[in-house]
């Protein structure tokens, strides 16, 4: 998401305002005429006036005739480069927000694509294999967690096949003998009437 542009004249009634909240422009002084501050920003002496208007509605400037913009509050001015921090800061989380919310939806696109290639190997498994796939997710530590399954001998001492892992929204089919398995995976596997346990007591017995 691009962050919201600032219109040029609000852009350089913040800068006067940053000049004279710091103390670089006294109260009491005058600003230059709207055609010398449309020629030092590089902008039309229209963009230049509604700068000038832009301060004295927040009463930072005060308009005379025949005198120009004089400086009559440097508080004032303060407040509004506060405001307009803010909301710079309000901004850029959004921006952030957004970005986050967009990258999490492709996430969410990747793990439905591989749930759905999941769920059709499974129902291709089901047409022939008698078994039903039993899911288990680790959600408590265990010793034997960051190994593979080749160390883990999962095969054999488990009597299954492990036919998934589901990792931080990641979905691996038919993992192979160097697949890890980390704490809060799910693991999908078929086998007899046992295997729920013996899967179980591996990790947790």
């Amino acid at each position: 998401m691009t962050a919201i542009k600032q219109p040029r004249y609000r852009i350089i009634a913040l800068r006067i305002a940053k000049q004279i909240s710091s103390g670089q422009l006294q109260v009491g002084t005058k600003i230059h005429a709207r055609s010398t501050l449309a020629t030092n920003f590089g902008v039309s002496s229209e963009t230049a006036r509604r700068a000038i208007s832009i301060l004295e509605d927040l009463d930072i400037v005060e308009t005379r005739h025949g005198s120009g913009a004089i400086i009559i509050s440097r508080e004032k001015a303060q407040e509004f480069v506060n405001s307009e921090s803010d909301t710079q800061d309000l901004q850029n989380m959004q921006t952030a927000l957004t970005n986050q919310i967009a990258e999490q939806q492709v996430g969410l696109v990747k793990l439905t694509q591989s749930l759905n290639t999941f769920i059709e190997q499974t129902q291709y498994y089901k047409q022939h294999n008698p078994f039903t796939p039993y899911e288990l997710k680790l959600v408590n530590d265990s010793p034997i967690f960051d190994q593979t399954i080749s160390e883990l001998n999962f095969w054999h001492r488990t009597g299954t096949t492990l036919v998934g892992i589901l990792h931080e929204n990641h979905l691996t089919l038919s993992p192979g003998p160097y697949a890890k398995i980390y704490q809060n995976d799910t693991l999908y596997f078929v086998g007899n009437e046992l295997s729920f346990q013996n899967v179980y007591n591996l990790f947790y017995e």
